[in-house]
């Protein structure tokens, strides 16, 4: 690794998220009323840096470069964008703008007494995003977060020499001494061995949700909906051995656990939260994400990462939005003085 360089660069999905609040999920040709309405953001690039820029741990010229790298359309939302990584430090000079395609966008439907979540996205410029739109030359960035593998066309796309496009520039950020972090979108499919695995002989870290870790190795990690604790285990293991070089993370509502390549193994409870503090799920796993992003970035004990992670996935529980709770790094770690963690699994 180039220890010159310094930032994290997020790459891949950005999306706008219509949250529309309902009052219940109805039945097919009857009515729900929407009882508040809201913009917010999406997609693992944009949530992730959003949420570090927003943990506030410098600034100023002491400030972690954040650099947003994508495809957006020339529209009100593609300038949204761009707006909102300028109000928080993001440099968006790789995030290209295109007339092909409108800036993806999700129309996400969220039950207010639930917080349960329904979406219907439209993939957009995301669709279209590929190689050629990756100017990895011209990152400075020290860490690369790349995702979400099964939701971006072309980057998912078949490749004769590395398995996937997205595998290609994963290795061309390896190549250029960048190291890399990869997220995956809980599709219900079967395309993950054929998509995800390719990715991980170029990924540095993987961190994913015990779902994805699970369809991408084939193991159950919650049958019957209880965690089974070697099955998650062996999901991370397997991961390794596929190529992931230095740590898996994969993050559940009852944790976060780590295994590194050396054979540590790490658990973190996450927090027990009072009844109806719970508004919505949309932006947790990649709150999560940020907190084990910025630990990792500044060479933390895994421990302190995993600690940041559960309690900025619990900040984001509080609100609706992907990003909108997300705050500094010194209310975040309060939640958990605040609120007790539930009981350890392992």
């Amino acid at each position: 690794m180039n220890q010159e360089r310094r930032g994290v660069a997020g790459g891949g999905n950005w999306i706008i998220d219509r949250l529309y609040i309902c009052d219940r999920w109805p039945q097919e040709e009857t009515l729900s009323n929407i009882v508040r309405e809201e913009r917010g953001t999406g997609g693992a690039p944009y949530n992730c840096l959003l949420d570090i820029a927003k943990f506030g741990l410098y600034e100023g010229d002491e400030a972690i470069g954040l650099e947003a790298i994508g495809l957006i359309g020339d529209d009100s939302n593609g300038r949204f964008i761009q707006s909102d990584c300028a109000d928080h430090g993001i440099d968006t000079s790789a995030l290209i703008v295109t007339d092909q395609a409108p800036t993806s966008y999700t129309n996400v439907m969220v039950v207010k007494d639930t917080g349960r979540r329904t979406f219907f996205h439209n993939r957009g410029a995301n669709a279209l995003f590929g190689p050629e739109h990756v100017p990895v030359d011209r990152i400075k960035a020290r860490l690369v977060h790349f995702g979400y593998l099964l939701l971006l066309d072309r980057m998912d796309e078949a490749d004769d020499e590395y398995g996937t496009a997205a595998a290609g520039v994963l290795k061309q950020f390896q190549d250029a001494g960048i190291e890399t972090s990869i997220d995956v979108v809980s599709e219900d499919s079967d395309r993950f061995p054929l998509v995800v695995k390719p990715a991980l002989k170029y990924t540095d870290y993987a961190i994913l949700n015990e779902f994805e870790a699970g369809k991408t190795t084939g193991h159950d990690t919650k049958p019957d909906g209880k965690v089974d604790i070697e099955a998650l285990r062996a999901s991370a293991r397997d991961l390794l051995d596929l190529g992931v070089s230095k740590l898996v993370c994969i993050h559940l509502p009852e944790g976060g656990y780590v295994l590194t390549a050396d054979g540590r193994e790490i658990w973190q409870p996450s927090l027990q939260l009072p009844e109806g503090y719970i508004k919505g799920a949309a932006g947790a796993g990649d709150a999560f994400c940020a907190g084990m992003l910025l630990g990792i970035h500044e060479r933390w004990e895994i421990e302190r990462s995993l600690l940041l992670a559960v309690c900025s996935a619990a900040m984001s529980l509080s609100h609706p939005g992907c990003t909108e709770a997300c705050t500094n790094i010194t209310d975040t770690l309060a939640l958990a003085d605040k609120y007790p963690f539930q009981p350890s699994i392992i």
